[in-house]
């Protein structure tokens, strides 16, 4: 007899399928505070195992990768989205100073193809891996009729924790203080509405040869976010001079810096200081724009700023070194006077914050 949901576009089967084929890669992330395992109505962790704390707060985040999933559903390549998807949401929870303790993901698509479900899966649990986050659940959602059968999106949501005095925010920062640039490993996952647009202009698919990009688009545009938890946990617990830290996402370079500065307080970013990445260059020619009209939209090179004390400075760039992510002192905390925003190219706060000014000067290398 044929099962009525599956004439309707829904086959549970193959969702029962992807879950055996991902369960390994899930499991692999639980440690002692996981409560369970796969397929509980809701993942239960312990939070003793998080270890003592004398007033914990609990930082949270959520998140999805964009229209970065149209280059991998372009050539059938899908290991890598969710290293993207932990970078987005877990990394967001480190720039306050927290440790992640868990992630949850969903995934929403028009027909559940066990193995692609699978290697998206895997790619969350690697990243998590990579963070020290057990990925405790997640739910996958077929939706005919409402997506096309090879359409999907992700999006994921984590939980961490961090001591309330150790909080790192915009009202630790002091005048002196420096900006430190960690190296992103390309576009990360933002932008990519202007990638697409520049390619579609210039009547290039995700699919060819792109010489200037060194290879196929969507390849080469695939390269995975790279993650920073890691690295800023052992400079936190090295009790290094760290006053807040700001994720470079959407917004670009100066927007989310000013977001962890504090009213009155400014940087210049010394564009000089740091090598952008070729990819970077390759698409602004495509697009017939120069760099500067996308410091609102891309990282340009830069994944991480960490605002330090000076005296820390030098040890934040080898800590972050010694982790394989190349790092540069690129600006300095500054006051600034009302008057003194008058000048052009100054971002103040962003996202919904009052915060510093930033602006990018100088020229590119």
């Amino acid at each position: 007899m044929t099962d009525p949901y599956a004439s309707a576009g829904v086959d549970t089967e193959a969702g029962d399928r992807a879950v055996e084929l991902m369960k390994a890669a899930v499991s692999r992330t639980h440690g002692p505070g996981v409560l369970g395992g796969v397929g509980g109505f809701a993942g239960l962790f312990d939070l003793s195992a998080a270890g003592a704390y004398a007033k914990p707060l609990l930082a949270t985040s959520t998140d999805g990768v964009g229209t970065k999933i149209a280059l991998a559903q372009a050539i059938d390549k899908h290991d890598t989205i969710g290293q993207d998807l932990v970078g987005m949401v877990v990394d967001d929870i480190v720039v306050v100073g927290a440790k992640p303790l868990f992630m949850t993901d969903y995934i929403a698509c028009g027909r559940v193809v066990p193995e692609r479900i699978a290697d998206i899966v895997r790619g969350i649990a690697l990243g998590c891996e990579a963070t020290g986050t057990a990925l405790v659940g997640g739910e996958t959602a077929e939706h005919p009729g409402v997506m096309e059968p090879d359409d999907y999106d992700v999006a994921g949501a984590a939980v961490g924790i961090v001591e309330a005095d150790a909080v790192l925010g915009a009202e630790r920062v002091q005048t002196g203080d420096v900006v430190v640039a960690m190296a992103s490993s390309g576009l990360h996952s933002n932008g990519f509405s202007l990638v697409r647009h520049i390619l579609a202009e210039r009547g290039i698919a995700l699919t060819d040869r792109v010489d200037d990009l060194g290879g196929v688009a969507a390849e080469v545009l695939l390269e995975p976010t790279r993650l920073y938890t890691l690295p800023l946990l052992g400079m936190l617990d090295d009790g290094l001079g760290i006053r807040s830290i700001s994720h470079v996402t959407g917004g670009g370079i100066a927007a989310n810096l000013a977001r962890v500065l504090p009213q009155g307080m400014s940087v210049e970013i010394d564009r000089s200081g740091w090598q952008v990445p070729p990819v970077f260059g390759a698409l602004a020619q495509l697009g017939g724009f120069p760099l500067t009209q996308a410091e609102g939209t891309w990282n340009l090179g830069l994944g991480m700023l960490v605002v330090v004390d000076e005296a820390d400075a030098a040890s934040v760039v080898a800590a972050s070194e010694r982790a394989g992510i190349d790092a540069a002192t690129v600006g300095r905390v500054e006051p600034i006077g009302t008057d003194a925003l008058q000048g052009a190219g100054w971002v103040q706060g962003a996202k919904g914050v009052d915060g510093g000014a930033v602006r990018l000067a100088g020229v590119y290398r």
